[in-house]
């Protein structure tokens, strides 16, 4: 059988807008289900239930948080890790993630060969890229 893992990410009511700049960033399909086209009550009806965005690379999957669990997404720490060997797509990644976020580590030469560098997007979720070297 076959394993897969996927990020799932949750945010304080704002994963429609986290969602489309995602899209922005990485291109892909994304598709999104809301909190009233299931009849979910005690919920707002255009909260984000389920949202997706699938990309040649990988799949990023998120939803709002539920009335209580924001200070919990607050404090969390998430690193999303891409990796390869294609230096201008995770370069340019890196570019558009840095350009409404805060740069961490720039993308440079390690002393383990590949190029490294990190970055902290506009949502606060982290991002870790290591580009292999050819």
């Amino acid at each position: 059988m076959a394993v897969q893992l996927f990020c799932y990410l949750n945010f304080p009511g704002n994963t429609r807008e986290a969602l489309a700049y995602y899209q922005e960033v990485f291109g892909g399909e994304a598709a999104i289900s809301t909190f009233g086209e299931y009849g979910i009550e005690g919920v707002p009806a255009d909260g984000i239930m389920h949202a997706q965005l699938v990309t040649p690379a990988f799949t990023i999957m998120a939803s709002d948080a539920l009335a209580g669990a924001e200070q919990e997404w607050a404090g969390s720490r998430i690193h999303l890790a891409l990796m390869g060997d294609d230096l201008d797509l995770l370069t340019g990644w890196y570019e558009r993630l840095a350009a409404d976020g805060t740069p961490g580590q720039p993308l440079q030469a390690q002393v383990w060969g590949d190029t490294y560098g990190d970055v902290k997007d506009r949502f606060g979720i982290e991002w870790l890229f290591n580009i292999s070297a050819a």
